[in-house]
Protein backbone atom coordinates (compact mmCIF):
# COMPACT_ATOMS: atom_id res chain seq x y z
CA UNK A 1 0.00 0.00 0.00
CA UNK A 2 3.12 2.34 1.16
CA UNK A 3 4.58 1.90 -2.66
CA UNK A 4 1.32 2.60 -4.45
CA UNK A 5 0.66 5.72 -3.05
CA UNK A 6 4.57 6.88 -3.87
CA UNK A 7 3.59 5.43 -7.53
CA UNK A 8 0.41 7.80 -7.46
CA UNK A 9 2.05 10.76 -6.15
CA UNK A 10 4.77 10.58 -8.75
CA UNK A 11 2.30 10.07 -11.50
CA UNK A 12 0.56 13.20 -10.13
CA UNK A 13 3.34 15.18 -10.07
CA UNK A 14 4.01 13.95 -13.70
CA UNK A 15 0.77 15.35 -15.16
CA UNK A 16 1.03 18.32 -13.20
CA UNK A 17 4.65 18.71 -15.25
CA UNK A 18 3.16 17.79 -18.59
CA UNK A 19 2.62 20.80 -21.25
CA UNK A 20 -0.39 20.60 -22.71
CA UNK A 21 -0.87 21.53 -26.18
CA UNK A 22 -4.49 22.58 -26.08
CA UNK A 23 -4.57 25.83 -23.59
CA UNK A 24 -2.82 28.84 -23.08
CA UNK A 25 -0.13 28.70 -20.62
CA UNK A 26 3.09 26.72 -21.44
CA UNK A 27 3.45 24.98 -17.73
CA UNK A 28 -0.27 23.90 -17.32
CA UNK A 29 -2.35 24.27 -20.23
CA UNK A 30 -4.66 26.96 -18.28
CA UNK A 31 -6.28 29.82 -19.50
CA UNK A 32 -4.70 33.09 -20.08
CA UNK A 33 -5.14 36.56 -18.30
CA UNK A 34 -4.02 39.70 -17.66
CA UNK A 35 -1.16 40.28 -15.83
CA UNK A 36 0.40 42.67 -13.25
CA UNK A 37 3.79 43.40 -15.54
CA UNK A 38 3.10 45.10 -18.47
CA UNK A 39 3.39 42.95 -21.57
CA UNK A 40 3.09 39.79 -19.99
CA UNK A 41 0.11 37.09 -19.45
CA UNK A 42 -0.86 34.94 -16.01
CA UNK A 43 -2.21 31.58 -16.00
CA UNK A 44 -5.53 31.68 -14.39
CA UNK A 45 -4.45 27.96 -12.83
CA UNK A 46 -1.04 27.57 -11.69
CA UNK A 47 -0.17 31.55 -12.17
CA UNK A 48 2.57 31.15 -13.99
CA UNK A 49 3.54 34.60 -15.97
CA UNK A 50 4.84 34.67 -19.62
CA UNK A 51 5.49 37.43 -22.10
CA UNK A 52 2.57 38.38 -24.65
CA UNK A 53 3.89 37.42 -27.89
CA UNK A 54 1.06 39.62 -29.59
CA UNK A 55 2.37 42.37 -27.18
CA UNK A 56 3.56 45.80 -28.47
CA UNK A 57 7.51 46.34 -28.13
CA UNK A 58 8.04 48.42 -24.76
CA UNK A 59 8.36 51.88 -24.64
CA UNK A 60 11.26 53.97 -25.23
CA UNK A 61 12.72 55.27 -22.26
CA UNK A 62 13.84 59.14 -22.71
CA UNK A 63 16.38 59.04 -20.30
CA UNK A 64 17.90 62.65 -19.53
CA UNK A 65 21.28 64.14 -21.15
CA UNK A 66 23.75 65.95 -20.09
CA UNK A 67 22.31 68.91 -21.53
CA UNK A 68 18.75 68.65 -19.43
CA UNK A 69 20.94 68.18 -16.70
CA UNK A 70 22.74 71.68 -17.04
CA UNK A 71 19.32 73.40 -18.06
CA UNK A 72 17.92 72.18 -14.47
CA UNK A 73 20.74 73.22 -12.21
CA UNK A 74 20.48 76.68 -14.39
CA UNK A 75 16.34 77.02 -13.16
CA UNK A 76 17.47 75.54 -10.21
CA UNK A 77 20.11 79.00 -9.35
CA UNK A 78 17.32 81.76 -10.91
CA UNK A 79 14.94 80.37 -9.05
CA UNK A 80 17.17 80.51 -5.96
CA UNK A 81 19.01 83.72 -6.40
CA UNK A 82 14.91 85.14 -6.67
CA UNK A 83 13.52 84.00 -3.79
CA UNK A 84 14.07 84.40 0.02
CA UNK A 85 16.91 82.32 -0.49
CA UNK A 86 19.33 84.83 -2.07
CA UNK A 87 21.70 85.22 0.53
CA UNK A 88 22.28 81.56 0.81
CA UNK A 89 25.93 80.37 1.09
CA UNK A 90 26.87 79.49 -2.56
CA UNK A 91 24.51 81.53 -4.28
CA UNK A 92 25.91 84.88 -3.30
CA UNK A 93 28.85 84.79 -3.72
CA UNK A 94 29.82 88.77 -2.90
CA UNK A 95 31.15 87.97 0.62
CA UNK A 96 34.08 90.49 1.76
CA UNK A 97 37.27 89.09 3.03
CA UNK A 98 36.45 89.51 6.73
CA UNK A 99 33.28 87.32 6.01
CA UNK A 100 34.92 84.74 4.16
CA UNK A 101 37.48 84.27 7.50
CA UNK A 102 34.73 84.41 9.98
CA UNK A 103 32.97 81.47 8.07
CA UNK A 104 35.81 79.73 7.97
CA UNK A 105 36.25 80.28 11.72
CA UNK A 106 32.60 79.13 12.47
CA UNK A 107 33.39 75.74 9.95
CA UNK A 108 36.56 75.51 12.16
CA UNK A 109 35.20 75.64 15.64
CA UNK A 110 31.58 74.57 15.83
CA UNK A 111 30.71 72.14 12.19
CA UNK A 112 33.15 69.85 11.67
CA UNK A 113 33.66 69.19 15.36
CA UNK A 114 29.88 69.37 15.78
CA UNK A 115 29.09 66.31 18.55
CA UNK A 116 26.45 64.75 20.88
CA UNK A 117 23.23 63.49 19.74
CA UNK A 118 19.03 64.74 20.36
CA UNK A 119 17.01 61.67 20.93
CA UNK A 120 13.20 63.28 20.15
CA UNK A 121 11.74 60.20 21.34
CA UNK A 122 12.79 60.03 24.66
CA UNK A 123 13.83 64.14 25.16
CA UNK A 124 10.82 66.36 24.67
CA UNK A 125 12.30 69.03 23.19
CA UNK A 126 14.72 71.05 20.83
CA UNK A 127 18.27 71.47 20.74
CA UNK A 128 19.68 73.66 22.57
CA UNK A 129 20.50 77.22 21.19
CA UNK A 130 24.22 78.35 19.38
CA UNK A 131 25.20 81.75 19.97
CA UNK A 132 28.37 83.30 18.78
CA UNK A 133 30.33 86.08 20.25
CA UNK A 134 31.98 88.99 18.65
CA UNK A 135 35.27 86.92 17.71
CA UNK A 136 32.80 83.71 16.97
CA UNK A 137 33.59 81.43 20.02
CA UNK A 138 30.78 79.42 21.79
CA UNK A 139 28.48 81.13 24.13
CA UNK A 140 27.27 79.43 26.99
CA UNK A 141 23.45 79.95 26.98
CA UNK A 142 22.76 78.29 30.23
CA UNK A 143 21.59 80.75 32.73
CA UNK A 144 20.79 78.48 35.67
CA UNK A 145 21.04 74.97 37.07
CA UNK A 146 19.41 72.31 39.01
CA UNK A 147 21.42 69.50 41.11
CA UNK A 148 20.98 66.46 42.41
CA UNK A 149 23.11 66.72 45.81
CA UNK A 150 21.76 63.62 46.99
CA UNK A 151 18.93 61.21 45.82
CA UNK A 152 17.27 60.47 49.73
CA UNK A 153 14.42 62.28 48.26
CA UNK A 154 11.64 61.81 51.65
CA UNK A 155 8.77 63.96 50.10
CA UNK A 156 7.60 67.47 49.65
CA UNK A 157 10.23 68.80 47.05
CA UNK A 158 9.42 71.18 44.83
CA UNK A 159 11.11 72.81 41.88
CA UNK A 160 9.58 75.81 41.02
CA UNK A 161 10.16 78.37 37.59
CA UNK A 162 9.08 82.02 37.26
CA UNK A 163 9.10 84.34 35.34
CA UNK A 164 7.16 87.96 35.43
CA UNK A 165 4.57 87.93 33.47
CA UNK A 166 4.17 84.50 33.04
CA UNK A 167 4.17 83.06 35.72
CA UNK A 168 5.08 80.51 37.77
CA UNK A 169 5.46 76.45 37.24
CA UNK A 170 5.52 73.94 39.68
CA UNK A 171 7.21 70.69 39.70
CA UNK A 172 7.21 68.40 42.54
CA UNK A 173 7.98 64.77 43.42
CA UNK A 174 5.19 63.34 43.08
CA UNK A 175 5.28 60.40 40.43
CA UNK A 176 1.02 60.10 40.33
CA UNK A 177 1.04 64.40 39.38
CA UNK A 178 1.31 65.25 35.70
CA UNK A 179 3.95 67.84 36.64
CA UNK A 180 5.74 65.72 39.01
CA UNK A 181 9.31 63.67 38.82
CA UNK A 182 10.27 60.30 40.13
CA UNK A 183 13.18 59.20 42.24
CA UNK A 184 15.98 56.69 40.07
CA UNK A 185 18.13 54.54 41.27
CA UNK A 186 20.77 57.12 41.03
CA UNK A 187 21.01 60.76 40.93
CA UNK A 188 21.43 60.89 37.25
CA UNK A 189 18.55 58.69 36.37
CA UNK A 190 16.20 61.25 39.11
CA UNK A 191 18.03 64.14 37.12
CA UNK A 192 17.10 62.82 33.79
CA UNK A 193 13.34 62.44 35.01
CA UNK A 194 13.20 66.16 36.10
CA UNK A 195 14.69 67.14 32.86
CA UNK A 196 11.95 65.49 30.74
CA UNK A 197 8.87 66.94 32.76
CA UNK A 198 10.37 70.26 32.35
CA UNK A 199 10.76 70.04 28.92
CA UNK A 200 7.04 68.48 28.80
CA UNK A 201 5.28 71.68 30.39
CA UNK A 202 7.91 74.66 30.61
CA UNK A 203 6.84 77.51 28.68
CA UNK A 204 9.97 79.36 29.74
CA UNK A 205 12.91 77.12 29.80
CA UNK A 206 14.68 74.17 27.85
CA UNK A 207 16.34 71.73 30.70
CA UNK A 208 19.33 69.86 29.17
CA UNK A 209 20.94 66.89 31.51
CA UNK A 210 24.31 66.68 32.32
CA UNK A 211 25.03 63.81 34.70
CA UNK A 212 23.17 64.41 38.70
CA UNK A 213 22.66 68.45 37.34
CA UNK A 214 19.99 69.82 34.76
CA UNK A 215 21.13 72.86 33.01
CA UNK A 216 18.57 75.24 31.57
CA UNK A 217 18.15 78.28 29.22
CA UNK A 218 15.34 80.46 28.10
CA UNK A 219 12.95 78.68 25.66
CA UNK A 220 12.83 82.20 23.65
CA UNK A 221 15.52 84.87 22.96
CA UNK A 222 13.07 87.58 23.87
CA UNK A 223 13.25 86.09 27.61
CA UNK A 224 15.61 88.40 29.38
CA UNK A 225 17.51 85.77 31.45
CA UNK A 226 18.00 88.23 34.75
CA UNK A 227 14.42 87.93 35.09
CA UNK A 228 14.48 84.07 35.48
CA UNK A 229 13.89 82.57 39.09
CA UNK A 230 14.29 79.24 39.93
CA UNK A 231 13.55 78.57 43.67
CA UNK A 232 13.69 75.13 45.13
CA UNK A 233 11.99 74.24 48.26
CA UNK A 234 13.87 70.80 49.73
CA UNK A 235 12.19 70.46 53.40
CA UNK A 236 13.54 67.10 54.38
CA UNK A 237 17.01 67.77 53.76
CA UNK A 238 19.78 68.93 50.79
CA UNK A 239 18.90 66.67 48.27
CA UNK A 240 18.28 69.39 45.44
CA UNK A 241 19.47 72.71 45.04
CA UNK A 242 19.82 75.22 42.47
CA UNK A 243 22.12 77.49 41.58
CA UNK A 244 22.09 80.82 39.13
CA UNK A 245 25.36 83.46 38.61
CA UNK A 246 27.43 80.97 40.14
CA UNK A 247 25.82 81.64 43.19
CA UNK A 248 23.77 78.99 45.00
CA UNK A 249 19.97 79.09 46.06
CA UNK A 250 19.92 77.23 49.03
CA UNK A 251 18.66 79.41 52.46
CA UNK A 252 20.64 76.43 54.37
CA UNK A 253 23.86 77.19 53.08
CA UNK A 254 24.34 81.26 53.48
CA UNK A 255 26.36 81.54 56.78
CA UNK A 256 27.23 85.49 57.10
CA UNK A 257 25.50 88.49 55.15
CA UNK A 258 27.88 88.69 52.91
CA UNK A 259 26.27 85.29 51.18
CA UNK A 260 22.84 86.97 51.47
CA UNK A 261 24.01 90.27 49.54
CA UNK A 262 25.76 88.27 46.44
CA UNK A 263 22.28 86.38 46.34
CA UNK A 264 20.50 89.64 46.48
CA UNK A 265 22.56 90.59 43.60
CA UNK A 266 21.30 88.00 41.69
CA UNK A 267 17.44 88.75 42.50
CA UNK A 268 17.51 92.27 41.56
CA UNK A 269 19.53 91.99 38.50
CA UNK A 270 16.24 92.79 36.94
CA UNK A 271 15.01 94.89 39.68
CA UNK A 272 12.39 92.93 40.63
CA UNK A 273 11.73 90.44 43.40
CA UNK A 274 9.34 87.74 42.69
CA UNK A 275 6.93 85.43 44.75
CA UNK A 276 9.62 82.46 44.66
CA UNK A 277 12.25 84.95 45.22
CA UNK A 278 11.00 86.81 48.02
CA UNK A 279 10.19 83.11 49.72
CA UNK A 280 13.90 82.43 49.39
CA UNK A 281 15.03 86.03 50.58
CA UNK A 282 13.01 85.52 53.89
CA UNK A 283 14.20 81.75 54.52
CA UNK A 284 17.72 83.30 54.08
CA UNK A 285 16.81 85.86 56.66
CA UNK A 286 15.57 83.85 59.27
CA UNK A 287 18.85 81.53 58.43
CA UNK A 288 20.81 84.73 59.46
CA UNK A 289 19.02 86.77 61.74
CA UNK A 290 18.27 89.92 59.60
CA UNK A 291 15.07 91.61 60.19
CA UNK A 292 13.17 93.78 57.49
CA UNK A 293 14.54 97.06 58.25
CA UNK A 294 18.25 95.50 57.40
CA UNK A 295 16.98 94.21 54.44
CA UNK A 296 15.67 97.10 53.17
CA UNK A 297 19.00 98.62 53.45
CA UNK A 298 20.63 96.09 51.74
CA UNK A 299 18.21 96.64 48.69
CA UNK A 300 18.51 100.24 48.52
CA UNK A 301 22.59 99.91 48.86
CA UNK A 302 21.67 97.39 45.65
CA UNK A 303 19.31 98.89 43.49
CA UNK A 304 18.24 102.32 45.27
CA UNK A 305 14.69 102.69 46.04
CA UNK A 306 13.31 101.66 42.23
CA UNK A 307 13.47 97.57 43.31
CA UNK A 308 9.96 96.41 42.66
CA UNK A 309 7.90 93.73 43.81
CA UNK A 310 5.79 91.29 42.07
CA UNK A 311 2.72 90.91 44.10
CA UNK A 312 1.04 88.43 44.62
CA UNK A 313 -2.48 88.78 44.60
CA UNK A 314 -2.66 90.89 41.24
CA UNK A 315 0.45 89.96 39.88
CA UNK A 316 0.95 93.95 39.49
CA UNK A 317 4.57 95.49 40.66
CA UNK A 318 4.17 96.53 44.34
CA UNK A 319 6.79 99.97 45.04
CA UNK A 320 9.13 99.91 47.60
CA UNK A 321 8.41 102.51 50.91
CA UNK A 322 11.91 102.31 52.92
CA UNK A 323 10.28 104.56 55.76
CA UNK A 324 8.25 101.39 55.82
CA UNK A 325 10.65 98.67 55.50
CA UNK A 326 7.80 97.29 52.61
CA UNK A 327 6.57 97.19 49.42
CA UNK A 328 2.84 98.45 48.48
CA UNK A 329 0.56 97.37 46.10
CA UNK A 330 -1.79 100.25 44.55
CA UNK A 331 -3.96 97.94 42.43
CA UNK A 332 -5.11 95.63 45.58
CA UNK A 333 -4.08 98.76 48.11
CA UNK A 334 -2.14 96.26 50.39
CA UNK A 335 1.10 95.86 51.81
CA UNK A 336 3.25 93.07 50.09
Amino acid sequence: MAGFGIREGRRQARENLEVHEEGDCPRCGGEAQPSSMDSYLSCSRCHYEWKDPNASSMKKVNRPTYRQDQEYIRQFNEEMASGVLSQVLGIDKGLSGAQEASLKRLEDKWLTGMSGHFNAASEERKPLMISFDDDDNLVDTTVASISIVANGFDGGEEIRIEFPGIGTEFYVFDEASETGWRKGRQAEDTARSITQVINRFSSIVYANQDGPHILLEMRSKELDPSSLVVFVDDPGGTDIVAEKGGVTMDPRQVTMIEDYKNVMQIVLEDGIISPSEDQMLWAMRQQLGIDEHMHVQIVQNLFGDHALKECTGCGKMAELYPEYAAWYCHDCEAWC
